[in-house]
């Protein structure tokens, strides 16, 4: 055992050897490993490679973000998150859901129908208390650098999802979170917490009967192959995160960190119009694929089943959701 430990330690040692020690001394050149769970192409992959174009370009060659998607590091985001946070991998984009579990104040975001729409979202999260929680990832030992759409999820099933009372008595995977499992609960359904990885197979082997997710999502894992029913309820908007490593953030120059902000918050809008028009396609794309999809129109018995557990869970968000409802749209 103590020398499993050993190889451990060495094996991340030698990870963050080969992010620093490239090139020879006349051409120096930081390379940073960035990890994606979505395949090239998906609006965070394509996120993700403007901003290590942008980098490699403020920062004159300095540093390169080499982009690892389709969770070539893993397909895991908890297992991503624990690489970046002991300096293994340097930078990530994972849903606001997994970091979660490392970040609490990132776990009112599970609160279900939290934001009317999108663009009552993002008026918080580019407001300052929306910043502020990026900066105040920094305890945790990561680096925020900006927030990307990852759209509204809604529930996906391998037999006729088309109301709220179908959701009863079935098993729904979440991503590990301590919040989500209660979301799914409350609705009636089980929650069994899965790697995103792992969901094609437990649909069509039966050991889950459905997810939720956007419908961006269920194109790039493919799940619109076993999932044939989605419910657009819309009861989450999970954004997504593009962070650092701390440990390799501090390792940097004072000038080259400025350059991978600013590469970052650039990437804003860019990765927000690939969204946009992908969500639309993506959702046709399902269509196409034979799934059934039902709009809601009623949302008070989703609402009404989450109640109580948002009024038990909200005060541990009070000043969070305090100035989420000061930018929300009036009707």
């Amino acid at each position: 055992m103590k020398n499993s430990r050993y190889v451990v330690a060495w094996s991340v040692i030698c990870a963050m050897a080969v992010v620093f020690c490239t090139g020879s001394p006349a051409q120096a050149q930081t390379v940073l490993k960035l990890s994606e769970i979505h395949p090239k192409g998906y609006p965070t992959e394509l996120a993700d490679e403007e901003f290590a174009r942008l980098v490699e370009l403020y920062t004159k060659g300095g540093i390169k973000v080499d982009v690892f998607p389709g969770g070539q590091i893993s397909g895991d985001e908890k297992v991503v998150i624990e690489q970046v946070k002991i300096g293994a991998i340097a930078i990530a984009r994972v849903s606001s859901g997994a970091l979660g579990s490392f970040n609490a104040q990132l776990n009112v975001f599970a609160l279900p129908f939290l934001f009317d729409s999108k663009d009552h979202m993002w008026a918080f999260l580019n407001g300052d208390a929306g910043q502020k929680m990026l900066a105040d990832l920094a305890p945790s030992g990561f680096i925020g650098l900006c927030w990307y759409d990852g759209g509204a999820r809604s529930f996906y099933a391998n037999y006729p999802l088309t109301k709220f009372e179908d959701l009863k008595g079935k098993k729904y995977r979440v991503m590990p979170n301590p919040l989500l499992p209660k979301v799914v609960e409350a609705m009636g359904a089980s929650a069994v917490p899965m790697a995103a990885g792992q969901v094609f197979s437990a649909i069509q082997t039966g050991v889950i009967d459905g997810a939720e997710n956007n419908a961006p999502s269920l194109i790039s894992f493919n799940h619109y192959q076993v999932a044939k029913w989605y419910l657009l309820d819309e009861h989450l908007r999970l954004p997504e995160v593009l962070f650092m490593s701390k440990i390799v953030w501090d390792k940097l120059g004072k000038e080259q960190q400025a350059a991978i902000r600013k590469a970052a918050v650039e990437t804003v809008a860019f990765q927000r119009q690939k969204w946009d028009a992908y969500e639309i396609e993506a959702l046709q794309q399902v269509k196409g694929g034979g799934v059934t999809v039902t709009p809601v129109t009623d949302f008070t018995p989703y609402k009404n089943a989450v109640k109580q557990l948002v009024a038990d869970e909200s005060p541990k968000y009070a000043e969070t959701i305090k100035s989420i409802d000061a930018v929300r749209p009036k009707k």
